[in-house]
């Protein structure tokens, strides 16, 4: 098989389970092996790696596949079982377990039968580039069935829990063994790898009665682990409300990507959760620079520059997000913060890692220190103005060449708002192009953002109104514009206009 067909962004991914599988344990070996020819090349051979994996069903053999494939490299291989995205990070730099690089077998949110891998080096992931040269390797390395390498089980995990427990004390200015004694705590752990984050709670003193599918099940039988997934949400938010508790957690499975829910079970994620973590940081440090990818409200930058600080939008994709707010900090930029709207929140205090229980942790410490003032943690969004519309769409490219049909469709889109009453093109345009509308009378109450996928042949939309009725004369106006491009499916947009006409004469 062509080996580059399961690149998706920085990541591999593909069918694991059932007859229609492409990602294999020999396919593994083979991606393993790239990675190891890759940085031999680099004149960085690896010695040792360690490799984890989530819950899912094919993720046993996949991680002895892809473990199998160094080994014949020679590579010693450390078998972490299940654990999460963000600890075969910190493993790289935890004494005991230091590695020269590893290697997480997930597939994140995706359905059951799929899975992944994901190669980490102590500076972080391997970037699109970077994962296009270990296909490159892996296409031409010979795997070796003698497994000369060694493969030892080590359990990382309580070493990582530590870590999490150390931050909690640190920031509750403790020495004290339950500092959380007095806080209620749901976690939901979509029955993917961050169950044991509720025994850390406990251990900590936090009461946590009420805690859902926390036991590994690869089948996902209760629901998709996914902080976007509206049924994943509404669980996590009944339980809060059910057990009377504080907040509630909820995580995708490998823990990378985290949301909450408050004590009457308003759910905090995307713009609100960006808007949470904002305020604790700019709270210590007045003025910073909060960097977001390009769908983030127009209420949150006004929520943002209240809290004092400066939003940042740029290219959505979470290592672009990571990479930029770097970036920023290498030029002199104040910069605490790099977070997408999926959910992935990296902090420059935890090495810029994409890590959602970390994020948890950092709320929960807020949540604590509130709670003994008698204040709950989501009267820090107060003040936040939130949409009164909203929608998204996707709108399939047809052209063969998506980059220049999607250029053709920016430059017509930023042709007519230079020159039309009421449109005006974001100051703040730094992926496909974003608009700000002047709806009812009003200024700049309304926006739309259209741009390519990262990955697929796809137009994503946003539109957001401040104003009701908005979204839909925002809808009409860029359909009025493209309704005779033929390299772009309007369907979605048109049916949708066609709803939102007729729920109004209903």
């Amino acid at each position: 098989m062509d080996l580059s067909k399961l690149k998706s962004g920085s990541d591999i991914r593909g069918v694991a389970l059932g007859e229609k599988a492409v990602l294999t344990p020999a396919v593994a070996a083979r991606y393993a092996a790239g990675f190891a020819a890759w940085r031999a090349a680099q004149g960085q051979p690896l010695h040792t790696v360690a490799i984890g994996r989530d819950s899912r069903l094919t993720g046993p053999d996949l991680l002895k596949g892809a473990a199998d494939g160094l080994r014949g490299m020679g590579i010693d291989v450390l078998d972490f079982g299940l654990c999460t995205t963000p600890a075969m990070f910190m493993s790289l730099m935890t004494e005991g377990f230091q590695t020269d690089a590893s290697l997480m077998i997930t597939a994140s949110h995706q359905p059951a039968d799929r899975n992944g891998i994901k190669f980490i080096l102590p500076h972080g992931g391997l970037s699109a580039e970077e994962l296009d040269q270990v296909i490159a390797c892996a296409k031409t390395v010979e795997v070796s069935p003698v497994l000369s390498g060694a493969m030892i089980e080590r359990d990382y995990l309580p070493a990582y829990q530590e870590i999490l427990a150390q931050r909690i004390r640190t920031g509750l200015e403790t020495d004290l063994v339950k500092p959380l004694l007095g806080l209620h705590v749901v976690v939901d752990a979509g029955n993917g790898a961050g169950g044991f984050y509720a025994g850390l709670l406990e251990s900590l003193g936090a009461w946590v009665e009420g805690s859902q599918f926390l036991e590994p099940d690869g089948h996902f039988p209760n629901h998709i682990p996914n902080p976007e997934d509206p049924e994943a949400m509404a669980a996590i938010s009944e339980a809060v409300k059910r057990n009377g508790a504080d907040l509630g957690v909820i995580f995708d499975t490998d823990c990378d990507r985290a949301a909450i829910v408050d004590q009457t079970g308003r759910e905090i994620n995307r713009n609100r959760l960006i808007a949470l973590i904002s305020a604790i940081l700019l709270n210590k440090t007045p003025g910073a620079t909060i960097v977001t990818d390009s769908v983030t409200s127009s209420g949150l930058a006004q929520f943002i520059a209240e809290w004092g600080g400066v939003h940042y939008r740029y290219k959505r994709g979470y290592r672009n997000v990571i990479d930029e707010a770097i970036r920023l900090n290498e030029s002199g930029v104040d910069c605490p913060l790099a977070i997408e709207t999926s959910g992935h929140a990296a902090l420059r205090e935890n090495h810029f890692l994409d890590d959602g229980m970390y994020l948890v942790t950092v709320l929960i410490i807020e949540a604590m220190r509130l709670k003994q003032e008698g204040k709950d943690l989501a009267s820090l969004l107060d003040g936040l103005r939130e949409p009164l519309e909203s929608v998204e769409l996707r709108l399939d490219v047809l052209a063969e060449d998506r980059f220049a049909a999607a250029k053709v469709i920016f430059e017509k889109l930023m042709d007519h708002a230079t020159f039309t009453h009421g449109w005006h093109i974001a100051p703040d345009n730094r992926e496909g192009i974003r608009i700000n509308f002047d709806l009812n009378g009003g200024l700049e109450n309304g926006w739309l953002l259209i741009r390519l996928s990262v990955h697929d042949p796809v137009m994503p939309l946003n539109i957001e109104s401040d104003v009701e009725g908005g979204v839909l004369q925002m809808a009409k106006g860029l359909y009025g514009i493209l309704e005779n491009e033929t390299e772009i499916d309007l369907h979605h947009l048109r049916d949708f206009i066609h709803r939102q006409e007729e729920s109004k004469h209903v």
